[in-house]
């Protein structure tokens, strides 16, 4: 078992940058695929990125491709999101997720098995 820990949510201006940290709390992501989501008010959990913490990946969404880039640190044992070009449309509670998808449901919230308690991020125009 697995829990994972976010952090560095904040508030930023449209345009700016932020990067958002998961680690593993009380181990490693081991043989885990790590994913962010995101989630608004009433709307369900939107898949961002993810990544095979032993290997393959990178997946990330469309609405999120060229401005966001997921990232491993093996000595600190996090993924980290570097999030770029910000827009008020990336406003949400990022959420962190371990699980063992498969290929074709890598973005689905439902494969992740664990999760961190959310980071906000908040973009002003």
């Amino acid at each position: 078992q697995v829990q994972p820990v976010e952090s560095g949510g904040g508030l930023v201006q449209a345009g700016g940058s932020l990067k958002l940290s998961c680690t593993a709390s009380g181990g490693t992501f081991g043989s885990y695929t790590i994913g962010w989501f995101r989630q608004t008010p009433g709307k369900e959990r939107e898949f961002v990125a993810a990544t095979r913490w032993s290997g393959g990946g990178p997946w990330y969404s469309d609405s999120v491709k060229g401005r966001f880039s997921i990232a491993k640190d093996r000595a600190n044992s996090a993924i980290y999101l570097q999030m770029s070009m910000l827009g008020p449309e990336d406003t949400a509670v990022y959420y962190c997720g371990a699980g063992r998808p498969i290929v074709s449901t890598v973005a689905t919230a439902s494969a992740y098995y664990y999760w961190g308690q959310g980071t906000q991020v908040t973009v002003s125009s």
